[in-house]
This record gives structure tokens, C-alpha cells and sequence, in this order.
């Protein structure tokens, strides 16, 4: 059987005057080209060209088709590479649109976008151009911190009432990264809060407490200005025989007292909303604060009414001194009282193979990072069980990050974080990733050495182009090219398919599915 093969060495032993040069012509220039691409899930990704100026050596313009086989590119590692405006974004777009047209039949690669710019969610009526959601609007579905006109979307937010125990820790981890270092907001840092559905599953004798933990943490919200739906709050079923909805329960001994030290009053009406819970629990707060010894914070089992984390809650919600819940109202773009369990719904769109685009086009840099590693990490904490348990089967799932250098930093030395571990151990979870930056020289070199496939543009440093040949030799002896070419769209491939470097004028994409 007639085979093609390439080979990296050249037969030394015949002298060299017995050489000849070929100018190979268009059928041959096919076969090199596309000769070794496998022919699984192939896709035209743009026309040969061998130098900028578009001409052959005939005179005339070339018309090469440049294949890539989407199966060299799921599970595996791409990089794009130039400066901005030459048409990186306009290869991930092509490549998404690949991975679509190749899985048509079995759904199998599920493609998570972090759209930065909003330019993979919505249309561009300035550039004449369609985006991925538009072209393939039945498989695509669009997560947004702003909704925007035209573009069907579901809000990118976290439901903090809905959600406690993992908002929880959302909450500690802002804090974390805003260094919040307050004794007192360590100790809330730190607070354990119940899922809803764990208390469910509780005995009604045993929910008590519970439910006042989540109650203490509702009215840290509502107090910090987090917007909450009562209605829906009151539908979680978070009742037990002595607690229903928004009343915490404290007995008649220790409302009568707490009232009459702080207020000088007498207890009003059990609470019935947030407004009023707040109002209770920053009473209960001041007194076990002044009169820690009273015996009416003991239980009737002899145990203190309170345990650390309720102690961290009561001080956190009315403190002696400082900010208390102000301090998270920088953190109400992260919520919305309608959202659901966004993470949950992403990874069940991606286990179905759908393409999941995240608009974060007028997102901080603060939040850009925080949904990028919630999410990173929820996909990789996915893909990990299911490797555990024999379940990956033939289903991949794909991610593309923009302004890779933000998430991949030169210098770290973080070798066990999510975005470290996709370079490490991705491909043995099936996760690809496609990653877009201006300069190699700003990726961590972990990464670069376990990339797989390359689209490069111009690029304006030799220091650049050194650092790229040195972390892919194939690169090695076309820096020149790189430097001088500046036409958008023509762009340097390598992908696991090709032996050598194919120079390759990428098709503008297109909204248009077969």
C-alpha cells in the first residue's frame, strides 16, 4: 500500500552534486499540506501561502485548501500567538466553528469561551460580522455579568441566598484576595455555613440550629445590600417544627432580656422578613457581647446557645467596631436574587456539548479572573470524577482563554493550580485548551512545553521569536518571517498533524453552518 512519510534526516551517503529541486505543483502542494492531517473530523482552516505578498512562483495566486483535523485539537493544548488586531481571535473562532461542524452527529466536545471582549456572544454590525451565537444559536448558550440588546443570555451570577454554603466560601475568598485581615473578618472568613439541602435531609428536631446559622448569613446579605427574593426564600422549605421562614427561635427568656438591655423595650412580633430578622439578630448580637455570661445564652442541654461560627456571624453582622457587612457590597456584581446554580447548569450544557460562551465584555479584571478560576477549577473537579469513575468515555471538553498571560504568568512557580494542572494533566481528563496572547515570551514555560499546536502572526520582538523556537524548534529559522509579515490573517500553523510549519491565510469567519 502506497503510504506518505516524511522523515527529519536526508540520505547523506549520495553526493550532493546528485540532488535535484522540485517546484512541486498544485496537486503535489496538497499532498504535502494535507497529506499527513488526519482525515477524521477535518476542517478547511484557511489557503496556502507561501509569503506575503500572495504571489507564486508562476505569478499567479495560490489556492492550496489548509486542512485541520479537530481531533488533533481536543484534549491538546493550542496556542495563538501576535499582536492584536492580525486575527487571533478570528482562529479560535474558526476552530469553535470546527469543533461544531465536527460533532454535529454525537455532541461530543463541550466548549467553554471566556469572551472578554463580548465578541464570541454578540454580533458586530461595524465589521459586517456574526458571532459564534448567532451562527449556531440552537448549540450555543450565553452567560452574561451585563445583558445585553439582541443576544439571548442567562445572568452570570451567583444566587448568594440560594447557594450558602459554596457563596460562603466565595465570600472568604474575596476577602482573601482583597487582604481583609480584621481579626473579625478572619473568624467570618472562616464560617461553615449548611447547604439547604443538607438540612433537608435533617430530622425536624435537628434543623434548629441549622436554620439559624443560614438565617445569620441571610442577614449579613440583606444587610450588605445583596437584593434578595422573600418569596423564593420562603419556598426552600426551610422550616422545622419550632422555625419557619425568617424567625431564628431564640425562647421568650432571651428575647425579653436581650430587648429591654439594648432597647428598653419589649419584644416585638417574631420576625416575618429580612428587615425584621436583621433587626433581631443585631439585638441578640449586642447582648451576648456585654453580658457574655447570661444565663439566658445557655441552652436547656447546658451547652452556650452559640458556637464559633454563630459568635463569628453575630460579630461580623453588628460589630463593635468597623465596617461589618459593608465591606461586601463590592461584591454585588457577583449576584443576582434570580440566578440558579449557574456552575451546575455550565457543566451539565458542556456534558451535553454544548458551547458555552461566558460574556465578560464589561467585566473588571477582578472579576474576568474570579469566574475564570471558579470555573476552571468546577471543570476540571468534573472531568477529575469522572475520570475516577469511568465515565469519560469518547467526551471532551474544551476552553478557550483570551489575554492568556493574565492566567499563565511567566514567573509562577505554582505548579499545582487548576491552570497548571491543565497544561500537566488535561489530556488525561480530555479538557483542551485554546489560549490567546500578543508574546510568548509572557506564558509560563510549563505551559509552552506542553502545547501541541501553534497559530502565529506577526510578532515585533526578536526576543519573541527566540523565545518561540526555543520552546518549538519547528519555529526555528522563519523568525525573520514572522517579524516582517503584518498581514492580518496570515498566520504561522503547527499542529500534532504537521511535520513542518505550514504558512496559512486564515478564511475570515463566517455565520454560516452547513
Amino acid at each position: 500500500m502506497r503510504r506518505l512519510a516524511y522523515s527529519g534526516d536526508v540520505n547523506n551517503v549520495v553526493s550532493a552534486h546528485r540532488y535535484k529541486v522540485f517546484s512541486p505543483d498544485e496537486a503535489i502542494l496538497k499532498l504535502i499540506v494535507n497529506g499527513m492531517v488526519k482525515p477524521e473530523q477535518r476542517f478547511e482552516v484557511g489557503v496556502l501561502r507561501t509569503m506575503e505578498c500572495g504571489l507564486t512562483s508562476n505569478g499567479s495566486t495560490g489556492n492550496i485548501p489548509v486542512n485541520i483535523s479537530i481531533r488533533d485539537f481536543r484534549g491538546c493544548r493550542t496556542a495563538m500567538f501576535g499582536k492584536t488586531r492580525l486575527g487571533k481571535s478570528n482562529v479560535v473562532k474558526l476552530i469553535a466553528k470546527g469543533v461544531l461542524e465536527a460533532t454535529k452527529s454525537d455532541n461530543n466536545i463541550g466548549q467553554l469561551i471566556f469572551d472578554i471582549n463580548g465578541e464570541y456572544a454578540n454580533d458586530n454590525p461595524q465589521d459586517g460580522n456574526k458571532s459564534i451565537r448567532s451562527a449556531y444559536a440552537d448549540r450555543c448558550n450565553v452567560y452574561a455579568l451585563t445583558k445585553r440588546p439582541g443576544t439571548p443570555s442567562q445572568p452570570l451570577r451567583l444566587n448568594f441566598y440560594e447557594q450558602p454554603e459554596s457563596c460562603m466560601e466565595v465570600i472568604a475568598s474575596m476577602l482573601a484576595q482583597d487582604n481583609k485581615t480584621s481579626n473579625y473578618i478572619r473568624s467570618f472568613s472562616n464560617v461553615k455555613v449548611p447547604s439547604i439541602e443538607l438540612i433537608a435531609s435533617l430530622g425536624m428536631d435537628e434543623r434548629t440550629r441549622p436554620i439559624r446559622k443560614i438565617q445569620m448569613y441571610w442577614a449579613i446579605l440583606h444587610k450588605a445590600g445583596f437584593s434578595a427574593d422573600e418569596r423564593r426564600l420562603r419556598s426552600k422549605g426551610l422550616t422545622s417544627k419550632n422555625t419557619k421562614h425568617f424567625d431564628p427561635h431564640f425562647k421568650a427568656p432571651l428575647r425579653v432580656a436581650a430587648y429591654q438591655a439594648v432597647r428598653n423595650t419589649t419584644p416585638p412580633a417574631d420576625p416575618g422578613d429580612l428587615d425584621s430578622l436583621v433587626g433581631e439578630l443585631e439585638v441578640v448580637a449586642q447582648f451576648r457581647r456585654d453580658n457574655p455570661n447570661d444565663a439566658t445564652l445557655i441552652s436547656s442541654s447546658n451547652k452556650p446557645m452559640f458556637d464559633a461560627d454563630d459568635v463569628a456571624m453575630l460579630e461580623f453582622l453588628s460589630p463593635a467596631s468597623g465596617s461589618g457587612p459593608t465591606i461586601l457590597r463590592a461584591y454585588k456584581d457577583y449576584h443576582a436574587p434570580d440566578a440558579g446554580d449557574f456552575i451546575v447548569d455550565v457543566l451539565s450544557l458542556l456534558d451535553a456539548g454544548k458551547t458555552v460562551i461566558l460574556d465578560l465584555g464589561n467585566a473588571t479584571d477582578q472579576i474576568r479572573r474570579y469566574f475564570s478560576d471558579m470555573l476552571s477549577r468546577a471543570v476540571f473537579g468534573h472531568q477529575e470524577e469522572k475520570f475516577v469513575s469511568n465515565k469519560l468515555c469518547s467526551h471532551f471538553i474544551q476552553l478557550y482563554f483570551e489575554e492568556a498571560h493574565n492566567l499563565f504568568p511567566p514567573e509562577s512557580k505554582d505548579l499545582t493550580g487548576v491552570y497548571a494542572r491543565f497544561a500537566k494533566e488535561g489530556a488525561k481528563f480530555h479538557i483542551g485548551m485554546v489560549y490567546s496572547t500578543q508574546s510568548p515570551s509572557t506564558i509560563n514555560s510549563e505551559l509552552l512545553a506542553q502545547t501541541e499546536n501553534f497559530f502565529v502572526g506577526h510578532l515585533s520582538s526578536q526576543d519573541e521569536t527566540r523565545s518561540l523556537s526555543r520552546v518549538q524548534v519547528a519555529f526555528s529559522g522563519i523568525e525573520e518571517d514572522i517579524l516582517r509579515a503584518k498581514t492580518p490573517g496570515y498566520m504561522r500553523m503547527l499542529t500534532m498533524s504537521h511535520r513542518f510549519v505550514i504558512p496559512v491565510q486564515a478564511h475570515r469567519f463566517e455565520a454560516v453552518s452547513a
